[in-house]
């Protein structure tokens, strides 16, 4: 059973490189099906392990990394589904490929310890992982952003060119996960602060300190990307002029 999602991740791997490479839609449906399928059947998973044990599989550097492929796989599918965008699919379905490899080959759950039996425990590390797999796919997007922009720099408008969607609507899809990924980070600092005076009322001010210094930075981020809207995935007409204008017309699935 642990095999399975592993299977499936690595199905949606090579369909989504097909699509990538000929840009056919029923390789691309194909794909997000695949994807689709693998998500489920790790839910499945995760929901059986946490029978098993009583408790969230979220001790231990295996069910951690389970956990964060598996919200990683839903911050996409939100994405994929609400642009229709596909082109990040590749890049995403190998990186939950090799990522669920060890919580594949070693699907032990740890035994939780007293000291992390408390809910908010579950809540604060399920908000930070699930803000992780959002700004990990933010970078997966940033990447595909600088392909693109250095093609259309270079003004040799090939097979990145033909590929990813426009510059626009990968700014405004970087700027909404950014933003989904801040808010989680924020609850589970404050979840955790909470958390960790419950258990430890001299909470370690080095680690408080070191999320009130971070804090500002994604804020920030998260402040510049408050422009993206849902109007701004919108296809904008072609324009009659050449060159096209690649930064604001959106390629075609």
């Amino acid at each position: 059973m642990h095999l399975v999602p592993l299977f499936l991740y690595a199905c949606a791997t090579g369909a989504y490189l097909a699509h990538f490479a000929r840009r056919n839609p029923a390789t691309g449906r194909l794909a997000t099906g695949l994807l689709g399928g693998a998500i489920l059947a790790h839910t499945f998973l995760i929901g059986m392990q946490t029978v098993e044990a009583g408790h969230a599989p979220l001790v231990g550097t295996t069910a951690a990394l389970s956990a964060f492929v598996w919200l990683f796989g839903l911050s996409y599918m939100y994405v994929e589904l609400t642009t229709d965008e596909r082109a990040m699919g590749v890049l995403v379905s190998a990186l939950l490929t090799v990522l669920y490899i060890i919580p594949a080959l070693n699907p032990g759950v740890s035994t939780r310890p007293e000291v992390l039996r408390s809910p908010l425990f579950t809540f604060h590390v399920t908000a930070m992982l699930f803000a992780y797999a959002s700004l990990a796919l933010a970078c997966v997007i940033g990447v595909t952003y600088v392909l693109l922009f250095k093609e259309i720099k270079a003004k040799h408008l090939g097979f990145f060119y033909a590929r990813l969607p426009s510059l626009q609507v990968l700014d405004s899809m970087n700027g909404r996960v950014i933003t989904i990924g801040w808010l989680f980070l924020t609850a589970g600092i404050a979840i955790g602060i909470v958390w960790a005076t419950q258990v430890r009322p001299s909470a370690d001010p080095g680690a408080e300190a070191s999320a009130r210094a971070a804090w500002p930075s994604l804020a920030a981020c998260a402040a510049r990307s408050a422009g993206a809207t849902p109007a701004s995935f919108a296809r904008p007409k072609k324009s009659t002029s050449a060159p096209r204008n690649r930064a604001g017309s959106p390629s075609g699935r």
